[in-house]
Parts: C-alpha cells; structure tokens; sequence
C-alpha cells in the first residue's frame, strides 16, 4: 500500500486526469502535487518579437503560473472531498520529479502520459518516459 503519491501538474488536460485517477485511486493516501518551473521553458514561452526578457520577470511570471495550477489542482480535489499537499521545485522536469520522489520518500507516482505540446516537446523529449525509466518508485502513467 502506498503512503505518499506524488502527482506531477501542469497546465495539460492529462495531468488533470491524473490527478483525478490518483484521487480516485489512493482514497486514503497523502496525495502531493508537484509543479516544476522548468527554466529551459523561457526560450519557447518568449514571443520571437519580444527583446530580452528578464530573468527575474520570466521566473516572476513562471511561479506565478505554478502557485495557479497548484490553486486549480487543490480545488479539483476539495471538490472530490479531499486535501492535497502543493509543492513547486524549480528544473528540468524529469530529472526534478525524479529527485522529488528520492527526496521525499515517494511511494508511487502518478503523471499523465504528455503535458507539453508543439515544438517543445519534440526539443526536450518526454518527460513520461525518462521518469517511468529513472524513477525510484512504480509510476502510473494516465492518458
């Protein structure tokens, strides 16, 4: 039986159904959602118009949109009559995941199958893979 599961979020309708799969799932188990601040993000989010943008307006608006997601994932399960822990790291997203789980004594993890879309996700590969291949705990991966 699994303790503590965490649950990778993001913006992307798979990770709502993870999240949901993972309430529906681990009844009574502590549930933390995870949000990762992936810098690398900066060059594909900056319009190709734009001039430089600062470092610290970039992460600004980055942490801004992880405490969102984490607002909307907590919700999404108050309404399901239960309470999650919501936590933001800033990384690669695989390898902070990973390192959470490690961190932290993960039991399982629960992620959607993709989150990004476009572009960046043929550039930076798939996160749901390198963390089934790398994670120190089973993952469940929800399409």
């Amino acid at each position: 039986m699994a303790d503590h599961v965490l649950v990778p979020y993001d913006d992307s309708e798979q990770s709502r159904t993870a999240l949901e799969h993972a309430l529906s799932q681990y009844p009574e188990t502590r549930l933390t959602v995870l949000y990762v601040i992936d810098p690398s993000a900066a060059a594909f989010d900056a319009p190709m118009t734009a001039g430089p943008v600062a470092a610290e307006d970039w992460y600004e608006d980055a942490e801004d949109e992880g405490e969102k997601r984490l607002a909307e994932a907590a919700s999404l399960a108050e309404e399901r009559g239960r309470k999650v822990e919501a936590e933001h790291t800033v990384g690669r997203p695989a390898d902070a995941i990973v390192d959470y789980a490690e961190e932290h004594d993960i039991d399982g993890i629960v992620m959607g199958s993709h989150g990004r879309s476009g572009l960046s996700r043929v550039l930076l590969g798939s996160v749901a893979e390198t963390v089934v291949r790398r994670a120190p705990c089973p993952v469940t991966v929800v399409r």
